[in-house]
């Protein structure tokens, strides 16, 4: 199924429907290579990963993952991205940031880096990388005005797609501890019945949402209890 009649298929659905949940499809995946239950006095610092190409994770996303993530009774310690980037500068500016999480033992190497990094309480380092972007399009509409009377009529669609990677370093083992990554689609329509109708899927809010709540799992260790430690645990209870 192509991008565009995959598109049509859900515009036409909105209209018929008048239904104000656009259209969207999700998957989130995870990969870990260690153990990363977040201990007492440890703090997480969210970078966006120096692109081989093209422009770097937008700042907005960045800090919608960082506040989604510190927020709430259950919230991560997340430190200012900025402000850590000035404090071990020039360590993690895009051009001398190290390529490999192995390369952070060398970096620590360098006098008053470990120190630094110590003073930040920061151990995990989130690399964000990934875009939004227009994906494809279509339909018709059309405003106009006169004497006494105004409307629009036809309708138009579009499709985004949110893709974000979120790698995770251990600074304090120098070892890669795993990805996460999300990827939403969605179809947004506009229908002009005299007075426009916009149905708009959030694609990155919901990546936002998706990627901030899988790593809230990363971090607190919830997804290495085993099934049937979990299936127990629950049985126990009154």
């Amino acid at each position: 199924m192509s991008a565009i009649g995959h598109g049509s298929r859900c515009t036409v659905v909105l209209v018929l429907a008048a239904s104000a949940a656009a259209c969207m499809q999700a998957r989130t995946e995870e990969s870990r290579e260690m153990p990363t239950k977040i201990a007492p006095g440890e703090a997480i610092v969210i970078l966006a990963k120096p692109p081989v190409e093209g422009a770097p994770t937008e700042d907005a996303f960045m800090d919608c993952v960082g506040g989604s993530l510190a927020s709430g009774k259950d919230g991560m310690p997340v430190r200012n991205n900025a402000q850590f980037r000035d404090a071990l500068f020039p360590w993690f500016e895009p051009g001398t940031a190290p390529a490999k999480p192995e390369a952070v033992a060398a970096m620590l190497s360098h006098p008053g880096v470990s120190e630094k990094i110590t003073t930040t309480g920061v151990r995990y380092v989130v690399w964000l990388n990934g875009k939004t972007v227009k994906t494809a399009g279509g339909g018709s509409l059309a405003c106009g005005a006169a004497p006494g009377a105004a409307g629009c009529l036809g309708f138009g669609w579009w499709e985004k797609e949110s893709s974000y990677e979120a790698t995770i370093w251990d600074l304090k083992q120098a070892k890669s501890a795993g990805t996460v990554d999300t990827e939403v689609t969605g179809t947004s329509a506009i229908v002009g019945a005299i007075v426009p109708l916009p149905f708009v899927a959030r694609v990155r809010g919901t990546a936002c949402n998706r990627l901030s709540g899988q790593l809230r799992s990363f971090f607190a260790g919830a997804d290495l209890v085993s099934p049937a430690a979990s299936t127990a645990s629950a049985a126990a209870r009154p």
